[in-house]
């Protein structure tokens, strides 16, 4: 007999519709699986007959042939257990098949039937409404993450006896819901706040801009003057994710396999820190299928870079197109997939090897050509895209010493929210477009025009720093940014000027 079951593979962070054909006919007892399976959909051909037995139904001992529609697709991962077992079940004429072409089916099966959870449920719930099924049916631990998608039912079982029970008697059982405006609370509980932080206005406030516009943003200073410690605060100034954000950030850490640790959805902004030793796979994403990196899991959150010039050269180099495109491409022989991007990088770095070049505390023991060929790591390009570059000085004694802190990080988040609302209206027909930092040409043409002293103060500025002209556009687009959180229409000259000095370190020797 034949039966058909509908599960989903996952291409990048979307998802495609994936048929389960099982035929059991006359002949010697064999399972085969066609349909260009990988290793772990090979593997199940073991794991369901055993899971089928240690469930109490009868393996046919029959010639099994499994093929996955479409034939072309490599499928990949243990995820399409479920839809094999109850295809045999089904097949066998041990399940009802009436409900099998409305639902569609996810999860590993363990030897003894137990589900157990996979990544990528949320994406497919979101592409099983699209394609108008009637509903998902998921391992329990994915329950939470499916239903969020609205006006799908989804089902959620520990063990395949309790799907094969559904499936005969489906008046006995109701969808899960989930309300997602409880969960959709945002809480800067678990954010460091900004009024730790001693001293350090200039930082403070480039940290400011950065958070209102979406800039990127380097700190350069000696051991100890408190980098690390301003750029783990960036988060609690964002302003909260909206609900659609929510969506997008969840899809991805989902599809890696992190949304089951975090409940079904993320609310809070991503902060990915990757140790200098990460590879470029590993931070813009890769493998045989491909699956999200560290730029990708920061997606609509923060980059943060510790360290920048201990990373090896060409892994930096990875990051200069999804800084300017806000997605990463990965290009396979089968495949190509497309990873979302959009992230505000924060980075820090010593000035020089020691570490004290311009200190005024300690005496710098590094030569010029060392100094030189440190600040090499980082190459032009990358640091045109960076349109913060500000340096941080150790404080002073009498600075450490004082009982006062400086302003709080919701204090300063009203203010970044304020200034994102006025410049929205901007964008209202742009999609893509979220932040000051997103501009394209034609958006500094029309938002960041500058009268002549302005004019003159840039001109003279690119002329002296040697600017190029993607970082001249930088500091038009952080221009734009002080005027808004001035509460300025037009942009004036001392906004100009104040974007001037956030470009200073270039090229530090």
């Amino acid at each position: 007999m034949l039966a058909r079951v509908w599960s989903a593979a996952i291409i990048g962070i979307n998802a495609i519709k994936v048929g389960v054909e099982v035929d059991v006919a006359g002949g010697l007892p064999k399972t085969v699986v066609v349909g260009l399976p990988d290793t772990a959909v090979q593997e199940s051909r073991e794991r369901v007959k055993a899971a089928v037995k240690n469930s109490g139904f009868a393996f046919p001992l029959r010639n099994i042939i499994i093929n996955l529609t479409p034939a072309d697709l490599r499928k990949e991962g243990p995820s399409f257990d479920l839809p094999i077992s109850v295809g045999i079940l089904a097949a066998s004429e041990q399940v009802d098949p009436q409900l099998l072409g409305d639902f569609l089916f996810l999860g590993e099966v363990s030897l003894d039937g137990t589900l157990r959870s996979v990544a990528g449920v949320l994406p497919i719930a979101a592409v099983a409404k699209e394609l108008g099924i009637a509903g998902l049916i998921v391992p329990q631990d994915n329950t939470q993450e499916a239903a969020v998608v609205k006006d799908l039912a989804v089902y959620g079982f520990p063990n395949l006896q309790a799907v094969v029970h559904f499936l005969n008697h489906p008046e006995k059982y109701q969808p899960v819901e989930v309300d997602t405006k409880i969960q959709f609370k945002y809480s800067d509980k678990n954010y460091p706040d900004l009024k730790d932080v001693k001293g350090q206005v200039h930082a403070r406030r480039a940290l400011e801009i950065a958070a209102a516009g979406g800039h990127n943003l380097i700190f350069a200073g000696p051991p100890g003057s408190g980098k690390t410690m301003l750029a783990k605060r960036l988060p609690g100034i964002l302003p909260p994710l909206s609900f659609t954000e929510a969506l997008e950030v969840s899809q991805i850490h989902s599809v890696a396999g992190l949304l089951k640790d975090k409940g079904s959805l993320i609310t809070e902004r991503p902060f990915r820190s990757p140790h200098h030793s990460a590879s470029g796979p590993s931070l813009v994403g890769g493998g045989s299928f491909p699956r999200p990196g560290e730029i990708s899991l920061a997606h609509r959150g923060v980059l943060f870079l510790d360290e920048l010039t201990e990373f090896k050269r060409n892994v930096l180099e990875f990051l200069r197109q999804p800084l300017e495109d806000g997605y990463v491409s990965i290009s396979r022989t089968r495949q190509s997939v497309v990873f979302p991007a959009q992230f505000t990088l924060i980075a820090s770095t010593n000035p020089c090897p020691c570490g004290y070049f311009g200190d005024s505390i300690q005496l710098c023991t590094c030569s010029p050509r060392q100094r030189e060929q440190y600040w090499a790591k980082l190459s032009g390009p990358l640091m045109d895209r960076i349109d913060l570059q500000v340096v941080v000085n150790r404080l002073k004694a009498e600075e450490m010493t004082k009982v006062s802190t400086g302003e709080d990080s919701q204090s300063v988040r009203a203010r970044v929210i304020a200034a994102r609302d006025r410049f929205a209206p901007r964008f209202q027909a742009e999609t893509q477009i979220s932040c000051n930092a997103q501009m394209q040409s034609h958006h500094l043409r029309q938002f960041c025009q500058l009268d002549q002293t302005s004019s003159n103060l840039l001109e003279g500025a690119i002329r002296k720093l040697g600017l190029s002209a993607r970082a001249m556009d930088r500091v038009l687009k952080v221009s734009r940014t002080i005027a808004d959180l001035a509460g300025d229409e037009q942009i004036k000259s001392h906004h100009v000027a104040e974007a001037i000095q956030y470009r200073t370190i270039d090229r530090m020797q």
